[in-house]
């Protein structure tokens, strides 16, 4: 089972990377496997640590996939990086594994520390929708424009039936950034 998530890792000058990332968990392990190559995959090479965050707030998948700023961080409290100020929960991770791979190699993370911030009243559908729309954005470059363009056109219906302003406002943003992908394939084919 794959849960969505928000990393926060750090490169060697300290600067934060945020991302939208599906874990898996191994008992009381956490495994991030990113794609080769990734910032997400170097930071915690080099850093040996991350943090895992836990939000309701969908803008930050969206924002975090089309270079927008919908959030702000804090210092985590026992790993050196950051986490979202504003998440329900979040859990500090450090690297105890590398199980290679050509493609996605896992990253076995122990926990260090976590912290409940308050309580998870559920998703609604839209919350649904920008996340699954969020995980398309993040491979339009691996997937046919007719399945992207499919999957869109489903999920706009939770999104006509329960979203709120900060759902639409993501959705917006994941829209744009699939508009803007396809026009410049588009130009690039027909130069």
């Amino acid at each position: 089972m794959i849960f969505e998530t928000i990393i926060t890792s750090i490169n060697a000058d300290g600067a934060p990377h945020v991302t939208p990332f599906g874990v898996r968990y191994e008992g009381d392990h956490v495994l991030i496997s990113p794609y080769k190559p990734s910032t997400t995959l170097t930071n915690i090479l080099l850093c040996k640590q991350a943090v895992m965050n836990m939000t309701d707030d969908v803008r930050v998948f969206a924002a975090a996939l089309t270079n927008r700023q919908a959030w702000q961080l804090q210092q985590a409290n026992q790993v050196n990086g950051f986490r979202l100020a504003n998440c329900l929960q979040h859990v500090e991770l450090a690297l105890i594994e590398v199980r290679d791979d050509a493609l996605r190699p896992q990253l076995v993370m122990q926990k260090i520390y976590a912290q409940h911030h308050r309580p998870f009243n559920g998703f609604n559908r839209a919350q649904a929708a920008v996340i699954e729309m969020a995980v398309l954005v993040s491979r339009l470059h691996m997937l046919p424009q007719e399945k992207i363009q499919s999957e869109i056109q489903y999920l706009q219906i939770a999104i006509d039936k329960t979203a709120g302003e900060h759902e639409l406002l993501a959705w917006t943003w994941l829209l744009e950034k699939t508009n803007q992908f396809y026009a410049t394939s588009e130009k690039r084919e027909q130069s």
